[in-house]
């Protein structure tokens, strides 16, 4: 199953830039593109697990458990 794709705007020179630079690994702007967008949402979702782990970690030595 395809998701939906959307179109986004960015300046040209910012583009070849990127596309110069990651040639070799990317296939063009749109995977390069992914790959940091993906990147980005799966640090924000470490970082919200490692901050309900601590969470979880403080109640249990207020309940005197660690």
């Amino acid at each position: 199953m395809k998701s939906e794709m959307r179109t986004i705007t960015l300046p040209d020179e910012l583009c070849n830039a990127a596309e110069s630079k990651y040639r070799q690994r990317f296939a063009g702007i749109e995977e390069l593109v992914t790959a940091v967008l993906q990147e980005l949402v799966k640090d924000d979702a470490a970082k919200m697990d490692e901050a309900d782990r601590r969470m979880i970690e403080e109640r249990l030595k207020d309940l005197g458990y660690l």
